[in-house]
């Protein structure tokens, strides 16, 4: 996160520091037309389908079980509701207060649904070893025809919603609450063969454990991500000191330090940094170093907005970040920033 010694932190100085990305390089993330919303919108038309015919289904039958999966589809259209809701929220403008935009939004819709499919797996778990050990009457002819029905309804809506996760976490986490569904279905079908065919009503806590156990594993790695996008951590594997090594062989600059590398969403990478040149005096000159260190970081590191503080002579480190994430600065009690 940045400094509190910084004097030009990219969320003050925004446009004065960032134009040079914004029409030199360009990046915009996302299509004029929101294909992804409204294909999530589709996603949930679907998913609430399958849901009510479920619930009708276990309540003409009188079966549990079909009560219980119909809840669990609920609360997957639920989530994907909080998905929708997300994502509107993050195509607003930006405006006074929040002057990066509402893109975060979709992180933080993210991170509910990854919770909740984390509880549902847990609890999935728990349920399976209650049936385990205390088996329930199943009725295998329903749950095939019933399993098949909400299979293609989960196979149509995780179609729907594919290509549109493969550029948001908001949307792939609903993706995943689909696919451990669709999973879920097979399950339903391949356990009322088994149970129908063998009376093995084992089958049915076991295969509601694997697909837990699914959920858990796919989860466990978006929700990571997810955290260290909010927590403003440098993409993993980020090199910041072969970073400020590149900065320091363009011609002017000294040396880079008091550097700051996070991500502001999915897609863009954000960076701070004072870097002390020699030599140049001239404001015009100094632009365009700049604007070359700029091109330098986005070409090589990917930094899309880059706020940079020049200096010039060394540095007077009065703040209390650890020496070694001073890079290149050699504190001195005179001669500081001019």
């Amino acid at each position: 996160m940045p400094d509190s010694a910084a004097s030009s932190s990219p969320k003050h100085s925004a446009s004065q520091e960032h134009t040079h990305e914004h029409s030199h390089h360009g990046h915009s993330h996302r299509p004029a037309a929101d294909v992804g919303t409204t294909r999530l919108v589709l996603a949930i038309v679907f998913n609430a389908l399958i849901t009510a015919a479920e619930f009708v289904a276990g309540f003409v039958a009188g079966s549990l079980a079909l009560m219980a999966d119909a809840t669990h589809n609920l609360s997957d259209t639920a989530s994907m509701g909080t998905s929708l809701v997300a994502r509107k929220v993050a195509r607003r403008a930006a405006d006074a207060r929040r002057t990066f935009g509402y893109e975060r939004a979709e992180l933080i819709g993210a991170f509910i649904n990854l919770l909740t499919l984390v509880l549902i797996a847990l609890y999935l778990l728990v349920e399976a070893g209650q049936r385990y050990f205390a088996p329930a009457s199943i009725d295998g002819t329903l749950m095939i025809w019933v399993g098949m029905a909400t299979l293609v309804g989960n196979l149509a809506t995780a179609f729907v919603l594919h290509k549109p996760a493969q550029d948001s976490l908001n949307i792939k986490s609903a993706f995943v609450h689909i696919v451990a569904d669709a999973l879920g279905s097979v399950a339903v079908v391949a356990g009322g063969l088994l149970i129908q065919q063998y009376g093995w009503t084992f089958v049915d806590p076991l295969l509601t454990a694997l697909i837990a156990g699914y959920i858990l594993v796919h989860s466990y790695g978006m929700l990571r991500e997810t955290i260290s996008i909010l927590m403003e951590s440098a993409p993993r594997g980020f090199d910041i000191d072969a970073l400020t090594e590149a900065a320091g062989r363009i011609a002017g600059v000294r040396n880079m330090h008091h550097v700051h590398v996070w991500r502001l969403d999915e897609h863009r990478v954000a960076l701070e940094a004072h870097v002390e040149v020699e030599g140049i005096r001239e404001l015009d000159a100094l632009d365009r170093l700049k604007q070359r260190i700029k091109t330098r970081l986005h070409d090589q590191f990917a930094i899309d907005h880059a706020t940079l503080e020049l200096e010039h002579g060394r540095c007077t480190d009065t703040d209390d970040l650890p020496v070694e994430s001073v890079h290149g600065c050699t504190p001195e009690t005179s001669g500081g920033p001019k």
